[in-house]
């Protein structure tokens, strides 16, 4: 037999734009960008969303997006998630101690901008990687698309026992609706739960850090239209059904069990949860359903309060704040929620 090599998630990067406080951008923008009955609504949704500072690229505070077009977001894109992915990139590499000419597959996870060449042509080009560097794009996949991308990551490095790399970079910022059009609740909460970030994560074959495990995911295709995210002529278009939690509550503890059975791991030996934050309502779902202990979602619930909704990086920040807890968290559950209505699940333990 040869050699199996265990993928050891080494190193992770985190970068993100100027925050501001909720109320800060409740007070100086969105109590304007409503109007009539919705703006007493929203400031409700704002003050119970669990968010308390927020991250935005382009802030509404000082440059108001809302109307532009898509063709100028994108190009605004482009500016913005170059530099941030970088920033993260680089502390990635530097805290796994490689080099970008030392990574095999550069994986690059966003839907909150397009271009080509992308961000990964770009960066690749920016960072020094080799030439033979293999890359991979992974769009459309929203919250949940971080762990697809650490699954690929995680079977180059067990196939090719090559270092693989994963940045998440979402600019959400760039995509508040024009206040003329339609508004209903689900914009309401998009706009008051979403914020920018990148992660980026660097995964090799063997040595100290979090072994993955495994990745596993569940779909429920008869609830695809309860998370969408439209292109328009004005940005990207959020819709959010409130039928959300119920369909997790579905699903949820039937994955996370399957997932510890089959790695002979019972949920009280899991010592961190990192369950993305897709708003409080989500929290509490999956905190009742897997009878998690108070404190259980303490790092979810925190990194909802400073950091908001960042998409495909929330998940990768709540186990980078896991990790650099005291002491750290030994053994990880991973949860992300997207389209489809798409459930992924990862486990991860300490690796010496």
């Amino acid at each position: 037999m040869g050699i199996v090599f265990v993928p050891v998630i080494a190193g992770l990067g985190t970068a993100q734009p100027p925050s501001a406080s909720q109320g800060e951008l409740w007070e100086g923008f969105f109590s304007r960008h409503f109007s009539g009955t919705t703006r007493s609504l929203a400031q409700r949704i704002f003050a119970n969303s669990g968010v308390t500072r927020r991250q935005a690229a382009v802030n509404p505070l000082l440059e108001d997006v809302s109307d532009w077009p898509t063709e100028r977001r994108m190009r605004r894109y482009q500016v913005e998630a170059l530099p941030l992915g970088k920033e993260a990139v680089g502390r990635a590499l530097t805290a796994a101690g490689l080099s970008a000419a030392d990574i095999g597959l550069f994986i690059v996870c966003s839907c909150t901008g397009y271009a080509t060449p992308g961000l990964d042509i770009l960066l690749a080009r920016d960072l020094g990687m080799a030439a033979d560097t293999q890359r991979m794009f992974i769009g459309h996949m929203g919250c949940y698309a971080a762990l697809p991308g650490l699954g690929a990551a995680s079977d180059f490095v067990t196939a090719r026992g090559r270092p693989a790399l994963l940045l998440c970079a979402e600019l959400t910022s760039l995509h508040i609706q024009p206040s003329s059009a339609r508004v209903d609740t689900q914009q309401i909460v998009s706009h008051a739960l979403f914020s920018d970030a990148a992660v980026a994560a660097v995964v090799v074959p063997g040595g100290p850090g979090y072994a993955l495990r495994e990745v596993t995911a569940v779909t429920d295709t008869s609830t695809a239209d309860h998370m969408t995210w439209d292109v328009t002529d004005a940005g990207f278009r959020m819709g959010l059904s409130p039928k959300v939690p119920q369909v997790l509550s579905k699903h949820v503890r039937g994955l996370v069990d399957d997932l510890l059975a089959r790695h002979g791991v019972t949920s009280s030996e899991v010592d961190g949860w990192a369950v993305h934050p897709g708003g409080p309502r989500i929290l509490n779902v999956v905190e009742r359903e897997l009878a998690l202990p108070p404190l259980g979602l303490a790092a979810s619930r925190a990194t909802l309060d400073e950091h908001g909704n960042c998409s495909s990086p929330t998940v990768l920040l709540i186990l980078d704040r896991l990790g650099r807890a005291t002491p750290a968290a030994r053994r990880i559950v991973m949860l992300a929620f997207g389209p489809g209505l798409t459930l992924y699940a990862a486990l991860l333990d300490r690796h010496y």
